[in-house]
C-alpha cells in the first residue's frame, strides 16, 4: 500500500502537533508531544532538543511512531510525566490514537535558530524521516494549532469595538502573534479566515 500522509490531512511545508512514542534499549515506552513537519507523502522532519528522552530514544533506536489524537488528556499527561505503560500497544503506537505512522530515521542533523529560546549552538537536532507504515482507526485529520488561534481571534474581535484603545492594542497584539503561527501551522482555510478578520480590523482604521 502507497503511503499517503494527505490521508490523514498532512500538507507539505506545515507542522503539526503529535504525540511521538519511542523506546529505550530497555523496552521503557516513552511519549511526548512533539511537532511534525510534513515533508513529503511519506516523509517528515522533527526538530527536537538536546535533553529529551525523545531525542535520546529516537538516536538510540532509529525508529519511532507518530500518533495522530485529540485528547487534551494524553497532551497534558505525556507533556507533565511519562504516560504509564498499559496506554501503549505493543508496536508502540498508543492505544488511544485515532490513526499513527510508523518512522524509520534517514539523517540526524544539529541546527539552532535564531529564534530559538535556547541559545547555544548545536542545542536541536533536526531529524528527517521515512514512513514505513500508516494505520488509520479512524477518520481523523492530524492537529494544527492554527483552528484553535483563529477561534481566540474571533473571540476578541467580538469585543473590540467594546474595550478602550489600550484593550484594542492588545488585541492587535495577539492578531499579530495569532497570525504569524496560523501563517505557519494552519490550513488554508485558517489562513483565509485570519486575512478576512485582518480585512475587518484595516476597515476599522487600524494595522495589524
Amino acid at each position: 500500500m502507497k503511503i499517503d500522509l494527505s490521508l490523514i490531512g498532512m500538507e507539505k511545508g506545515r507542522q503539526y502537533e503529535t504525540i511521538i512514542t519511542t523506546k529505550n534499549d530497555e523496552n521503557l515506552k516513552n511519549a511526548a508531544p512533539i511537532g511534525v513537519i510534513c515533508s513529503g507523502p511519506d516523509t517528515i522532519l522533527n526538530r527536537i532538543f538536546k535533553g529529551s528522552h525523545t531525542l535520546e530514544n529516537i538516536i538510540s533506536q532509529r525508529e519511532f511512531v507518530v500518533n495522530i489524537t485529540h485528547d487534551p488528556e494524553i497532551f497534558t499527561a505525556s507533556t507533565l510525566g511519562n504516560l504509564p505503560q498499559d496506554y501503549f500497544n505493543d508496536d508502540l503506537s498508543l492505544k488511544c490514537a485515532d490513526a499513527y505512522f510508523k518512522c524509520e530515521v534517514e539523517s540526524l542533523k544539529e541546527a539552532v535558530k535564531q529564534s530559538d529560546p535556547i541559545k547555544k549552538k548545536d542545542e536541536a537536532i533536526v531529524i528527517k524521516s521515512k514512513v514505513t507504515e500508516l494505520v488509520i482507526n479512524k477518520n481523523t485529520k492530524a492537529m494544527n494549532r492554527g483552528f484553535g488561534y483563529v477561534v481566540e481571534t474571533l473571540s476578541n474581535f467580538s469585543r473590540f469595538d467594546l474595550v478602550g484603545e489600550e484593550q484594542k492594542q492588545e488585541y492587535l497584539k495577539r492578531f499579530r502573534e495569532a497570525n504569524r503561527v496560523v501563517k505557519k501551522v494552519g490550513y488554508i482555510e485558517d489562513i483565509q479566515a485570519m486575512d478576512k478578520i485582518k480585512e475587518e480590523l484595516i476597515k476599522k482604521g487600524y494595522e495589524p
